[in-house]
């Protein structure tokens, strides 16, 4: 049985101080010692999804990153009652190529509401054939009462959330 996995993180805003990197970074603090986590940073890099027979060298790594990866957490925001465009680009890369079947993911929303952006997410994430495990998904309302200034969460249920998160993780990995 493998003692560490190799989770690969997903932030679904481009802002690297944004609520939800700041939720990746404590969930990362949570899966100290038995995971090993790698933030993906590429999302701006990878250019508009097209179909052709040629990948572009950005694509092909962020392909890759999936593939090796043991497990993926994706934590985003919703914009405009949807997922971020960056996020879905990058997730419809990977339809025809397979990259997520049978893939754990994790599943964290976290934003002002957040329920539309989540339920369209995971729609697409089974589209893809990604496996959310149960318990591995969280939907994170008004976020940024549940941070404090330096980015730390503050709000226990938050914290309790997050936690069972990568504990269902961890259990889909195991099985």
């Amino acid at each position: 049985m493998n003692d560490t996995y190799h989770i690969l993180t997903i932030a679904g805003s481009l802002r690297e101080n944004s609520s939800t990197a700041h939720v990746l970074r404590a969930t990362e603090n949570l899966g100290e010692g038995i995971l090993h986590f790698t933030r993906y940073r590429g999302l701006a890099s990878l250019p508009a999804f097209d179909d052709n027979d040629e990948i572009p060298a950005a694509v092909a790594d962020f392909k890759q990153q999936v593939q090796a990866a043991d497990a993926v957490l994706i934590c985003t925001p919703e914009y405009a009652f949807g997922v971020p465009g960056a996020l879905k680009n990058a997730l419809d890369w990977t339809i025809s190529s397979g990259e997520f079947v049978n893939k754990p993911v994790g599943l964290i929303t976290a934003s002002t509401r957040g329920e539309s952006g989540h339920a369209s997410l995971l729609l697409t994430l089974s589209a893809i054939s990604a496996i959310v495990p149960e318990g591995a998904s969280l939907l994170v309302p008004f976020i940024r009462s549940k941070i404090d200034a330096d980015g730390n969460i503050v709000d226990w249920e938050t914290r309790r959330g997050l936690s069972t998160v990568i504990e269902n993780l961890v259990r889909a990995l195991r099985e």
